[in-house]
């Protein structure tokens, strides 16, 4: 989250957004693992994100608004990923940096 918040203090807010999305991702998957959700598919793939995010709703870890606001942070990655760098701004970035290092606080791995 460091780096994130670094990257978005000299100007680059997609690569911080895509960090931020990242570390997102990687506590949800440790997450899962901590309340026994499998992450891995029938297939042998991983799971994707926002079924993890359904999944940890559906075991209790959060509730729905907290489930919401993670797919809403998941989208604004996925938008910064993709090159979509017009669907948000510098404020929405810091929101997400800012909203992930509290949700990690909130919900340890």
């Amino acid at each position: 989250m460091d780096m994130a918040d670094t990257l978005l203090q000299s100007g680059y807010k997609d690569a911080a957004a895509v960090i931020a999305g990242t570390a997102l991702e990687v506590h949800a998957r440790m997450l899962c693992a901590k309340s026994g959700v499998n992450t891995m598919l029938p297939s042998g793939a991983p799971m994707k994100a926002d079924a993890m995010n359904i999944e940890l709703k559906r075991e209790g870890v959060y509730n729905e608004a907290q489930r919401k606001q993670v797919s809403a942070w998941m989208g604004l990655r996925n938008s910064a990923a993709h090159g979509d760098y017009g669907d948000y701004d510098k404020q929405q970035v810091r929101l997400l940096i800012d909203g992930v290092r509290d949700f990690m606080l909130k919900y340890p791995a």
